[in-house]
Formats: C-alpha cells, structure tokens, sequence
C-alpha cells in the first residue's frame, strides 16, 4: 500500500496514474478489499467518529484546496502520530477514488475488523442484530446504525449478504461500522455458536407468531431480519425461540426489512430496560 513516503509525512498526488490512486480505487472493489483487508471511509465526521472509538486511518486522503477544519487538523495531527500516510490530492482525482463527482473532502482506508463469532461476547449487551441474506448496502447500513442507536452489541450477517464494508454500506452506518461488533457466519455455523450459551431468538414472522408487544424477550436477545423480498427460510423461522408479528393497518403486507429490525429492536430494548 505504502508507495515510499514515511509514515506521518504529508505527500502529494498529481496524477490519475499513481500507484497509490489505484489502490484506493482498487478498494471500491470487494475482491481487493478481501485480498488487502482494507476498506474505505469517507467524511470527516465519520473519520471523527472512528477517532473518537479508537480507531484511525493507516492512511488519511484530503483534497488539496478545501478550507481548514479545526476536527481536521486533529485527525492529521493524530494519524501523524501513529506513523500513518497523509495524503493530498486534487478532488477531481479523489473523485476518481471514491467513485462520487462531489467526494468528501477527507477518506480514510482501515483496517478490517475480525469479523468472526469468537470475537463476539454475547454478554456485553442485552440486545443483538441479526440479519439473513441482507442484499442492500443502504439496509445493511440502516442495521448498523439501529444498532448504536439502541445501544446493541453489533451485527451478525448470516449467509450471503452485502459486505459490510463495502463504501455504500459504510457510508449508510453514518459511523456506526466502528461503534457495532460485526460478525459474519453461515447458518448452521451461527446456530450452533447460539446454543452454545445463552441466547433468545426473536424473529418477526407470520407463522406461530405473537404480538410484538406482548412477547416475553430475554437478554441477550437475538433479533433476526431476513432478506429484503424472500424474509426467512421457514427452517430458520422454526428454530427461533420466539416469532413475533407487527400489525399492519394499511395496504401493504410487510414492512421494509431494516424499518422491521428497528421497530422490534426498540420494543425489545424498551422491555428490557
């Protein structure tokens, strides 16, 4: 990754054909994000987020010409201090790394996270995500950021969903990829890790299900969403402890699967305490 400068020196990118473009730009593609283990993280807010977990850059992108920030000039400060490569570049060549005709004045490539069912401690919290399938980055997103809102332990992706480090799902968590634990498992590798130990799961359902707001949840709870047009496999729903159902008043027979996640996380909490 690093194309000679020292670590914590500020370098500057002229051309489209710069070894160091074509990484970050190799970096919007999931098979080299696997391959290097990087992904990217676009805005200064974002970035401030990720500092404030603990969390910086190994290498801090800015385009050269935008105004100072004060949160700027903190994150470079600290990246410098880490030994990490500072960046700048014109923005019409940052557009061509984010892939966005008006980029964010700042992005950042991390490391990524481990993202294995060993690192999760199901007793850091009483409440946890779990999707199936999810295909879109924007949901995949709009999980993680339900996650930190209602203070969940993370998100576990079962089978084959979107990656969650990808820009668009990074860029929908608002931040949130660093404050939730990610996990990633098959099935049947997941529902052996749950009964393992403690765990309820919860999914929203139509077969067997009880009102939402009348069901007995249990920490640590597991709620489990399904994929955005097919929902759960009715295997899957016939292991959950527990199915619970939404009442929907108007026309429309199911909620979009990241709005459900939200409404029955809250509901859980709430019960919780």
């Amino acid at each position: 990754m690093n194309a000679g400068a020292k670590g914590g020196e500020r370098r500057l990118i002229t051309g489209f054909s710069n070894p160091t473009v074509k990484f970050l730009r190799s970096l919007r593609d999931k098979k080299h994000r696997r391959a290097e283990g990087k992904f990217l993280a676009e805005g200064l807010r974002l970035l401030t987020d990720a500092r404030t977990m603990d969390r910086l850059p190994e290498m801090l992108v800015m385009a050269r010409g935008r105004p100072p920030h004060p949160l700027l000039a903190e994150l470079e400060s600290a990246v410098a201090a880490a030994g990490g490569d500072i960046i700048e570049m014109d923005e019409d060549i940052l557009a061509k790394v984010t892939g966005k005709d008006n980029p964010q004045a700042v992005c950042g490539v991390f490391t990524e996270f481990d993202t294995s069912l060993a690192a999760i401690d199901r007793a850091a919290a009483p409440l946890w995500l779990v999707v199936q399938a999810m295909r879109d980055p924007g949901n995949l997103g709009t999980m993680l950021r339900t996650g930190d809102a209602v203070g969940a332990g993370g998100l576990i992706l079962l089978d084959d969903c979107a990656d969650p480090f990808s820009a668009e799902a990074v860029r929908a968590s608002m931040g949130a990829i660093f404050t939730q634990r990610v996990a990633t498992a098959r099935w049947e590798e997941f529902i052996a890790w749950l009964r393992g130990g403690a765990g309820q799961l919860v999914a929203a359902s139509l077969r067997d299900a009880v009102p939402y707001r009348d069901a007995g949840y249990r920490a640590p709870c597991f709620v489990l969403v399904g994929n955005e047009s097919r929902g759960l496999p009715e295997a899957y729903e016939a292991e959950c402890d527990l199915r619970v159902t939404m009442p929907m008043k108007g026309r429309a027979d199911s909620l979009n699967a990241a709005v459900a996640g939200a409404v029955l996380a809250y509901e859980v909490i709430d019960r919780l305490g």
